[in-house]
């Protein structure tokens, strides 16, 4: 991969996306990539709409600006479609990967999409059943994984274990929680 590949994560303040584009990163890292992540910083709060972005390559990244055509959008909140425009610089060949229980061909009708790969994860149901918490952020990690093909799952499954086990070494149950997520989502994305 000689280009820069560019990713925006949309969601809302405390779903995660700022973790998943930093947990996205940690595991690029781990694979010898070159990866930046960062998030948009505003007046953010609670339930607010955010952006966090990543950039990925083979050789060293030298950009240091907005990311304004990303190949791939990650959207953890569905209601974020229709109040924010998730599309915005995506072009014909790039995906997006949304948390909704609704089909793609659904969405694609819904944002009027001709060209652009669209994905679809219900996120928010598997983290309820597997975390015990609507935090979709690493279910649409798995969803990401399987729809991009951007790095190794297996290496990246070991990355995240590696993270939560120094996040959360007394709490195995969310350790465990968050990695069936990510394995769930992984194999049921649809396209």
């Amino acid at each position: 991969m000689k280009e820069i590949i560019e990713i925006r994560w949309h969601g809302r303040g405390g779903q995660g996306a700022k973790t998943a584009a930093l947990l996205f990163a940690d595991a690029a890292m781990s694979e010898g990539k070159y990866i930046q992540a960062f998030p948009e910083y505003g007046p953010e709060r609670m339930g607010a709409p955010v952006q966090s972005f990543n950039r990925l390559s083979d050789e060293p990244i030298t950009l240091h600006c907005a990311i304004s055509n990303p190949r791939y959008v990650v959207v953890l909140d569905p209601t974020l479609i229709s109040s924010v425009d998730v599309l915005a610089g995506v072009p014909d060949d790039g995906k997006i990967i949304i948390n909704t229980g609704k089909k793609p061909d659904e969405i694609k009708e819904e944002l009027k999409i001709k060209k652009i790969k669209v994905y679809t994860i219900d996120a928010s149901k598997i983290a309820k059943e597997t975390i015990g918490r609507d935090i979709p952020n690493t279910p649409m990690l798995g969803a990401m994984a399987k729809a991009t093909g951007l790095l190794d799952f297996d290496r990246l499954l070991k990355d995240l274990e590696g993270k939560l086990k120094k996040k959360f070494a007394s709490k195995p149950e969310i350790i465990a929680g968050n990695i069936n997520a990510v394995k769930r989502a992984y194999e049921e994305v649809v396209s």
